[in-house]
């Protein structure tokens, strides 16, 4: 999972879809931003001049970009956290503005900015900025979307949860600019909270129940990072320490409210359901993955890939069975004892495995040893951006086991965290074991594959060498995820791992496939947990621990589980096309193919197809 190009913007909640994080910091400003920005991205009106010395006439591509970097400007003032992520430190003591006026002006904004795109002349646009035009047009278009009927911020407490972690957390955990810019930043983003409470609690009405359960767990992260955490570093700023710790003390005050809101008022009313209803779902993944789709042939489609893969399975455990000399091989004549095999092949995988004592130690040496390999075997360009692995912070947890989470595209100096989530201190000591069956060594090896090498780090530092804005804020979940994905599939491809690490991606491929049946038959249809947990562990081979978190992910987000699966093969027919073609290296087609950003596949084919 990338936090990056396919973290929620903050300007709309589950909106605009952008990238992840983000030269010099910039001094504080006021902690919320004001809701009567300019309607419309027109440059101001100038006097008459004399012919003379009348200004050039401008390009339609040099009409375009003056648009587009309007747009952004206004676009990060308005979602302040996001320009922090990117690399835009000129708003990193702001929040957005979370209010009901607060969307009603950017309703406004929206409409009156997609309404000056259509009258732009279009006819001399190279071909980059004509995809960049599209993709701006689906942005806008998606944005007025999600205000108007997805409401995330009068159903999802997670919404503010995750506004709040994520606008505090690169304050705390990068190293841009100057550290007392950062903590001057940090002031006036923890001056802002009270006023994000305010809003949460204005705003809620009757979200899902899993919701507020997920919400009340990710607040008491936030409140222990506020008041234990964060109060170590101030003394390393001493002309700040005390307004820092004044605003803590405020902040903290202001996020207690909200755990006593959510606990004693919201979670008795959390009666909403969880799932979005066919019509939403099916327009929303129409953004998401950026296509015109079918969604019931996607999900059907992921079907055929679930059965295949378990066919494929059977071979893959033969090999181990031999390898690892496990005796006599048993009877595979019908489906019930081919797939009892694979599970027994599978538990056998796992008896090798990490704890919470060795699982970032462990991660890291199978990132070293994929980096070797991906350069040994001359696969794709290797960035030379630092990646450091780190426990996954406590506000953070609940959704995803591990993320990827990289610089901005203009953040100066490049740095990615591979994060990972031990397990939680509650859990039993038999769930502890199930989590860490599902994640045994050759699965941690995969994971890193997936989120690091030559996955989510590698494809995005290679994204935020383009050069289009437009691109590098709003980059495409199925490219991103696709790509990390078929990176696990490059490296098993190349034998990375041996046979074990082989089974393991093709179970993952069982996940991805699981996930869009999952994300399809919640919420454009009935699935209820029975269901979802035999798919996952009788079809799919997850642990208990692992499909127990699956379900709660389901409900918890839509239209994302499906970007793995499609992003995927759609990229894996794009390489079985360019095998076909004379003079194929995987180098010199992996390195054009994540040349141009992350766009959605419908523009990957077209500029895939001008090789």
């Amino acid at each position: 999972m990338a936090l990056l190009r396919t973290r929620l913007a903050s300007l709309l909640a589950p909106t605009l879809v952008a990238s992840t994080v983000a030269c010099s910091s910039a001094p504080p400003r006021a902690a919320m931003l004001p809701v009567d920005p300019p309607a419309a991205l027109s440059a101001p009106a100038t006097p008459d001049v004399p012919a003379a010395t009348a200004p050039p006439t401008l390009t339609d591509d040099q009409n375009f970009e003056a648009f587009a970097q309007r747009f952004l400007d206004e676009y990060l003032r308005r979602a302040p956290s996001e320009a922090t992520q990117i690399g835009d430190h000129r708003y990193d003591a702001t929040w957005p503005d979370v209010s009901v006026a607060g969307d009603a002006s950017t309703r406004t904004w929206l409409q009156a900015t997609r309404a000056e795109l259509a009258k732009l002349p279009r006819g001399g646009l190279s071909e980059q900025n004509q995809i960049d035009t599209d993709i701006l047009d689906d942005q806008l278009r998606f944005g007025l979307f999600a205000l108007d009927e997805l409401k995330a911020r009068d159903t999802d407490p997670l919404t503010y949860t995750g506004l709040i972690g994520e606008g505090l957390d690169p304050l705390v955990t990068r190293s841009f600019g100057t550290k007392e810019g950062r903590m001057a930043s940090l002031k006036g983003r923890l001056d802002g909270v009270a006023a994000i409470v305010a809003a949460a609690k204005a705003r809620l009405a009757h979200p899902a129940r899993i919701a507020t359960e997920t919400a009340i767990q990710q607040n008491k992260g936030l409140i222990a990072l506020v008041e234990t955490q964060l109060p170590a570093r101030f003394a390393e700023v001493p002309a700040l320490t005390q307004d820092l710790t004044a605003a803590a003390k405020a902040a903290a005050t202001a996020l207690r409210d909200l755990q006593r809101f959510l606990e004693t008022d919201l979670l008795a009313r959390s009666d909403g359901s969880f799932r979005l209803g066919r019509d939403k779902f099916s327009r929303k993944l129409a953004f998401a993955l950026g296509d015109d789709i079918d969604i019931d042939a996607i999900a059907a489609s992921a079907h055929a890939l679930l059965a295949q893969t378990q066919a494929e399975m059977v071979d893959t455990a033969r090999q181990i069975w031999s390898d690892d000399k496990l005796g006599k091989l048993p009877r595979l004549d019908t489906a019930a004892q081919r797939k009892a095999f694979v599970k027994q092949v599978l538990d056998h995988v796992a008896q090798d495995r990490p704890s919470n004592k060795t699982i970032l130690a462990d991660a890291k040496l199978w990132l070293d040893k994929a980096t070797a390999f991906v350069r040994a075997h001359d696969l794709v360009r290797v960035p030379d951006e630092p990646i450091a692995i780190i426990e996954m912070p406590e506000y953070k947890r609940g959704v995803a086991v591990a993320y990827c989470d990289s610089s901005g595209p203009l953040e100066a100096t490049q740095e990615t965290f591979y994060a990972i989530s031990p397990t939680p201190s509650d859990w039993t000591t038999q769930r502890v074991d199930s989590f860490y069956r599902e994640y045994n060594q050759a699965m941690l090896a995969d994971l890193s594959i997936h989120e690091a090498m030559p996955g989510h780090y590698l494809q995005i530092m290679h994204s935020n060498q383009f050069k289009s804005k437009i691109r590098a804020v709003f980059g495409s979940g199925p490219f991103v995820e696709g790509w990390a994905v078929y990176g696990e599939w490059l490296m098993a491809e190349k034998g990375f791992g041996g046979a074990r690490v082989k089974l393991q991606r093709q179970k993952m491929v069982l996940r991805l496939a699981a996930n869009t049946i999952l994300d399809h038959d919640v919420h454009a249809g009935a699935m209820e947990e029975k269901a979802a947990l035999a798919l996952m562990k009788g079809e799919a081979f997850q642990e208990d621990g692992e499909a127990v978190g699956k379900w709660k992910r389901a409900r918890l987000s839509s239209a994302q589980l499906t970007t793995y699966y499609y992003g995927f093969s759609e990229l894996l027919k794009l390489r079985r096309a360019a095998e076909r073609e004379p003079g194929f290296t995987e180098r010199a087609y992996h390195d054009k193919l994540l040349a141009s950003g992350s766009p959605a596949m419908k523009y990957v084919r077209r500029l895939m197809a001008k090789r």
